[in-house]
């Protein structure tokens, strides 16, 4: 809709994807820093009022350069907060229950992505700006976190250079460096094929209107919500490198059905075999993850996970 509207081709659509995770590969570990020494709500509460804002503002905007300068800005609140919001299941929780609990937040944000393509696609039907709107719901969520969220006081006194070496020492962990390559191959997947280009194909291919889009996107979400709340049950029955390793699996079986089927509804099969890839693979990552850094290093180290998806995106 944007691109029939403004006059774009499909390389234009996709910058504005691009402008949006930019700013996170950059200002994230930055932003992590800021975090360790001076507390999470410091940096996630205007975090939040900037998406809204500026995620609201591009709803009013008709030039199709102002609308990229716009979601750079709203890039820019949304780089820290996925970071920040894992760092802070991982203090609150350890072990099993840490699992359990990451695997709820994967199905929490799922819920929300499998809402969101299938309401921006209603949304989409009234005007391509309308699904815009929907950003200025992180305003009453950042009043939320404000005045409501009760968290761990989380600041580090150490000098900086002396932190900074810290939290160095943990990230030049083998184990970590390839959780790493994994969660960029992961956002190259999930932003590259399913995000950007699976649309585009599916419009291209069947002439799919804007809901049956959404609908076929959020299926895969609902079987990441069905999927990754049991994360902590199958933790005590496989290691979590079986989980992963499976887990890739199905991302590859999923790439592989969607050029071979020839009806618009079968691609519901590979984004539920997508969706159950997502619902094991990311929670499990943000897990050991988690759990590879204490408390006072935390919010930098999972900023730097933070920024290598952005990166992968």
């Amino acid at each position: 809709k944007i691109k029939d509207a403004l006059g774009l081709t499909n390389q234009q659509v996709g910058y504005l994807i691009t402008v949006f995770t930019l700013p996170g590969i950059f200002l994230n570990p930055f932003l992590g820093v800021l975090a360790d020494r001076y507390g999470r709500k410091t940096i996630i509460v205007p975090s939040l009022f900037l998406f809204a804002i500026a995620g609201t503002a591009c709803a009013f905007v008709k030039d199709f350069n102002t609308l990229l300068i716009l979601r750079f800005f709203q890039g820019i609140g949304a780089a820290s907060i996925g970071s920040l919001n894992v760092a802070l299941i991982g203090d609150l929780w350890s072990g099993r229950q840490r699992a359990t609990a990451m695997g709820t937040n994967a199905s929490v944000l799922s819920i929300g992505t499998a809402s969101y393509p299938a309401i921006g696609g209603a949304l989409a039907m009234l005007g391509w700006n309308y699904p815009f709107y929907l950003s200025a719901l992180a305003l009453p969520v950042g009043f939320w976190v404000l005045f409501s969220l009760k968290n761990p006081l989380t600041r580090s006194n150490e000098k900086m250079l002396k932190y900074l070496k810290g939290v160095f020492t943990y990230l030049k962990n083998t184990n970590v460096v390839v959780l790493f390559v994994i969660s960029i191959l992961t956002f190259i997947i999930l932003y590259g094929s399913y995000l950007t280009y699976l649309p585009l194909a599916l419009d291209e291919r069947f002439g799919a209107l804007p809901y049956q889009i959404g609908l076929i996107l959020s299926f895969g979400s609902v079987t990441t919500a069905i999927t990754s709340p049991q994360l902590g049950r199958l933790s005590s029955r496989f290691t979590y490198k079986q989980l992963l390793i499976f887990a890739n699996g199905l991302y590859v079986l999923s790439m592989l059905l969607i050029p071979l089927l020839g009806s618009l509804w079968l691609n519901l099969i590979p984004a539920a075999i997508f969706g159950v890839a997502q619902g094991l693979n990311i929670p499990g990552i943000q897990t050991l993850l988690a759990g590879s850094a204490p408390m006072e290093y935390r919010a930098a180290f999972m900023s730097v996970n933070g920024m290598v998806l952005r990166l992968g995106q």
